[in-house]
């Protein structure tokens, strides 16, 4: 015991309770295993005694309930959710992809040179202000080391837009031309719109998930009430994505049938549970989330390109079954939806830990 003392005694001296050790000891892998060496029940059980041990000033005790100083607000910004201020600076993709939109609508008399120009500048203003928009608030990693996952979202986004009409082309779906059609255009403008909502929803989860961990007492009570946040969350921004697709496809007179939705849903999910991992300390498995969806479309658009070489025609024959009965976005559908029930296993696991939500980012006013 005194040992484990020694090792985590600054962890235990600036801890304003039993539950901040616990969850700082359960980030360094201690887990009830390890807690009943040392004749404890549990982790919560071991961090009291921790806590017990180590003195304190009665001047560093906080009164209960006032707020410790560097603790993180609850809800900063108040039962609403996000600031006036904030909202409009998640809209600023859309915005900016909306603007991008049009301009190369009104170019296409111009010729297909311009409207290459002017998609690339759009690509380029997009980026650009999700990267704004990502270095603060809910959805930033605040110094959280990146994993390559900017570069397979960029990817995945590339891929709805092109690679799917390229796809279809190599594997005879059908497809008339390689240039993004409306439909594209409109899964663009929602997702860069869900922006927002994705923000909201992180903030939802983080303020409820920092409250529960501060009114439970325990590791368990704590897993126990934040274990259904994950898939309301998730749900909810689904609705909300999926209702942006709704009305994008609507506004730009987007054809086909209500599936071709799915494909830029399972994408958009999946690239909000990663930034949500990512946000709450686990980069990583972000990351490998979207390589593996990146991986799927690798693989698929490798296979009908390396079917031209001869006697390799049999290398497509699953991928030109798949995109004839069902479309160029099943590959798409398939690697996204697949990449994000993994990564949702993993979360479910992983962000009901109480050191998961301990150095989350808060919203200021």
């Amino acid at each position: 015991m005194k040992a484990l003392l020694h090792r985590h005694r600054e962890l235990c001296a600036r801890a304003v309770d039993p539950l901040e050790i616990a969850a700082g000891l359960e980030a360094h892998g201690v887990t009830d295993r390890t807690a009943a060496r040392f004749r404890h029940r549990d982790v919560f059980s071991l961090a009291e005694e921790l806590y017990a041990r180590v003195p304190r000033n009665a001047a560093d005790t906080p009164v209960a309930g006032a707020p410790t100083a560097g603790a993180p607000d609850p809800d900063p910004a108040g039962e609403g959710g996000l600031p006036g201020a904030m909202r409009a600076l998640f809209l600023l993709p859309g915005a900016v992809c909306a603007v991008a939109v049009a301009g190369v609508g009104l170019l296409e008399p111009a010729g297909p040179v311009s409207r290459l120009g002017a998609g690339l500048l759009g690509a380029m203003a997009v980026a650009i202000a999700l990267r704004v928009c990502l270095r603060r608030g809910p959805l930033s990693r605040r110094g959280r080391t990146g994993s390559g996952g900017a570069l397979w979202t960029c990817w995945l986004g590339g891929h709805l837009l092109l690679g799917e009409a390229v796809l279809g082309r190599l594997a005879g779906g059908g497809t008339s031309g390689l240039w993004p059609g409306t439909a594209a255009a409109a899964a663009a403008l929602a997702l860069t719109f869900a922006v927002l909502p994705a923000a909201e929803c992180a903030h939802g989860f983080g303020v409820r998930a920092r409250r529960k961990l501060a009114a439970s007492r325990g590791l368990a009570d704590f897993r126990a009430g934040v274990r259904p946040l994950l898939p309301v969350t998730v749900g909810l921004f689904l609705g909300a994505l999926l209702a942006l697709l709704v009305l994008a496809r609507a506004v730009l007179g987007a054809e086909g049938p209500a599936g071709g939705l799915a494909p830029a849903a399972a994408l958009g999910v999946l690239v909000f549970v990663a930034r949500l991992t990512t946000v709450h300390g686990r980069p990583s498995a972000g990351a490998a989330g979207l390589a593996a969806a990146c991986a799927v479309e690798i693989a698929a658009l490798g296979s009908v390109a390396a079917a031209r070489l001869p006697g390799c025609a049999a290398l497509a024959a699953p991928v030109e079954a798949a995109v004839r009965a069902y479309g160029p976005g099943v590959v798409t559908l398939t690697g996204c939806s697949l990449a994000a029930a993994a990564l949702l296993v993993h979360a479910a696991a992983t962000l009901t830990r109480a050191s998961a939500h301990s150095g989350t980012p808060t919203v200021p006013r």
